[in-house]
């Protein structure tokens, strides 16, 4: 009967232990979860500031090949045909009318937007426009600052006239080819151009 005793104290036992150390593991576990801060809008921020560098960067090297980089890749300035833009990313939103005019190719469902122009059924000058969604963590997170800060000085710098607006247009040569960042202001980049020098 002694024995019957110690087994019962010991089941009793193992069964307080066992329900304190559940209880014990889901407050810990609830702490856990209470303590897992949410990002504040400075590392927001700083993460689209690293996306819209990744962007910049993106377009370093396809440029000496005369190319942007993502859903256009493979399309050259000065080679590939208006064929070769519809086949690879189909007719464009806006077609342009007359000679030097633009194919638009309008941003959606966070896709870029592009334009293109042609010369002798050849692209002449690409342009980017980013993406609407998410917009920072693309091209609208890209400054002036940033882009002389990673690529160094520009090549050229001059303002344009775009209707009433002035913008600045930093011009970086790679290789045989242009690549123009137009800006509306130092931290408002409009589009990025790429053409033949």
């Amino acid at each position: 009967m002694n024995h019957k005793m110690i087994s019962s104290k010991a089941v009793i036992a193992l069964l307080a232990a066992g329900i304190l150390g559940i209880s014990t593991w889901a407050t810990s576990s609830s702490v856990v979860k209470a303590q897992s801060p949410k990002p504040t809008a400075a590392q927001i921020q700083k993460e689209a500031a690293a996306h819209a560098l990744d962007t910049l960067n993106s377009f370093y090297k396809p440029a000496l090949k005369g190319q942007f980089p993502g859903a256009v890749a493979g399309l050259t300035v000065g080679k590939s045909s208006k064929k070769d833009v519809i086949k690879l990313i189909g007719e464009p939103s806006i077609a342009g009318k007359g000679s030097l005019a633009f194919d638009l190719y309008s941003a959606n469902m966070g896709n870029p937007g592009y334009a293109f122009s042609y010369a002798k059924d050849k692209i002449q000058e690409m342009r980017y426009f980013g993406t609407n969604v998410e917009r920072q963590t693309n091209i609208g997170g890209i400054t002036m600052k940033m882009l002389k800060q990673n690529w160094f000085a520009p090549d050229a710098s001059s303002t344009i006239k775009n209707g009433n607006a002035k913008q600045t247009k930093l011009t970086y040569i790679r290789g045989d080819y242009k690549l123009e960042f137009i800006f509306n202001s130092s931290t408002d980049l409009d589009h990025i151009n790429l053409l033949k020098k």
